[in-house]
């Protein structure tokens, strides 16, 4: 009974592991290569799968997801003789498990290998101001190149970029000199445009004060020039609305006299040869309060008795010792 027992053990084993051979679960977004005897059978897709166990065999599972590889810097030459190191990444896919089984060894060196010698054809058409600057089109002609040389192998390249662009250290140096040199530039040239313009500002303003100012007296000038012309035609006016006579007017102009010998600093002043007819418009004015006023031969009016009486009747005064 033992041999048998052992036979059945041994049965039971083979069964269960031609079962577990026989079903086989592939995870979502993946793929696996069958093959039957060496050779290629079928893809296995996402999901439950049967194959027949010892004869057909699992050569490889691809993962059909978006894979993504950095690479090691490369030393590269431009076009100006200068080497820089440049670090790549790439994002790829494989769309094609079979092709990418059975076309390439390894694609994933194929890749960088390919990367390499591309980046190298790119740069080396390049100097290194360009260089720096030019990362989308660097980044475009390389994904162009690795996209088509990837096709047959099943794989897709979707992006391609450069992550580090490193110049060699003299250079690093002499680029921020340069970009230093170029800032204070800027920032000198700003600083005169804006004290220029400052300056404009400022002239223009005080132009417009200016004419504002000159236009303003102009016009205070204008009305002060209106209101006493406007004072004068009411003076002028009313005088003759009141019709004075000569004596007002004589009285008036007598006046005025104490006016003009006001100061400390009139010391001489004279009489104009109007103050006679002045007084003699007022003789009729005041004769009733003392007789009228005459003038001696001097000029000088004299009030008493005797201004009336002729030369004649006046009698002789002795001279005096």
């Amino acid at each position: 009974m033992q041999p048998v027992i052992i036979v059945l053990i041994i049965l039971v084993v083979l069964v269960f592991i031609a079962l577990i051979k026989t079903i086989q679960v592939i995870p979502q977004a993946s793929a696996a290569i069958v093959e039957r005897f060496g050779r290629y059978t079928r893809t296995l897709n996402a999901g439950l799968n049967i194959v027949v166990p010892f004869i057909d065999s699992i050569r490889n599972r691809i993962d059909l997801r978006e894979q993504v590889v950095p690479f090691p810097p490369q030393p590269v030459i431009t076009q100006d003789n200068l080497v820089v190191n440049i670090d790549t990444v790439i994002y790829y896919q494989v769309t094609d498990a079979r092709a990418a089984t059975y076309e390439v060894a390894s694609y994933i060196q194929a890749i960088e290998q390919l990367t390499v010698t591309t980046l190298r054809n790119i740069i080396g058409g390049m100097d290194l101001e360009r260089t720096l600057t030019s990362r989308e089109e660097i980044n475009a002609a390389l994904r162009g190149v690795l996209d088509e040389a990837t096709g047959k192998w099943g794989i897709r390249v979707n992006r391609v970029e450069l992550k580090a662009i490193e110049p060699p250290t003299s250079i690093q140096d002499s680029m921020e000199k340069q970009m230093r040199a170029d800032r204070d530039k800027r920032a000198a040239i700003l600083t005169a445009e804006g004290i220029r313009q400052s300056q404009i500002l400022t002239a223009e303003g005080e132009k417009q004060s200016a004419i504002l100012r000159a236009e303003g007296e102009a016009k205070a000038a204008a009305l002060r020039a209106e209101g006493e012309a406007q004072a004068i035609r009411t003076v002028f006016e009313s005088i003759h609305a009141g019709d004075p006579d000569q004596k007002l007017l004589s009285y008036q102009y007598l006046q005025m006299l104490p006016k003009i010998a006001e100061g400390d600093a009139n010391k001489l002043w004279i009489v104009p040869s109007e103050i006679g007819d002045a007084l003699k418009g007022l003789s009729g004015a005041i004769g009733n309060f003392g007789g009228p006023l005459t003038g001696n031969a001097t000029g000088t009016p004299t009030v008493g008795p005797q201004a009336g009486t002729p030369a004649a009747e006046r009698r002789e005064q002795p001279p005096l010792d």
